[in-house]
């Protein structure tokens, strides 16, 4: 079991988050200049990376808030958490734990 913290509510046991797939993913535009193809892979296509994936979360049974995380896909390690207007933190998946 995970042990998530919340940016806002502090260390949560990770039944009350919800996870929301990859973050960091820049929309296509403008959207009349935009084709079916790069439309189709800005919806569909994600990676799949082993080692440290950067994804948003929801607490949704706390303060409803999103928030990103870098975690380990091979381990479930997580690295950082920090708010969506924050940049992504730069990892060398060293296990560096940056909650």
């Amino acid at each position: 079991m995970l042990l998530i913290k919340c940016p806002w509510c502090g260390p949560r046991d990770e039944h009350e988050f919800r996870c929301g797939g990859q973050s960091h993913i820049a929309r296509p535009g403008p959207p009349e200049a935009v084709s079916d193809e790069e439309w189709s892979r800005y919806m569909f296509e994600r990676i799949n990376p082993r080692g440290v994936h950067y994804e948003r979360w929801v607490h949704a049974f706390g303060c409803r808030r999103w928030f990103n995380i870098a975690r380990s896909t091979a381990d479930h390690t997580i690295f950082a958490v920090y708010r969506m207007t924050d940049a992504a933190p730069q990892l060398d998946g060293s296990g560096e734990n940056g909650q």
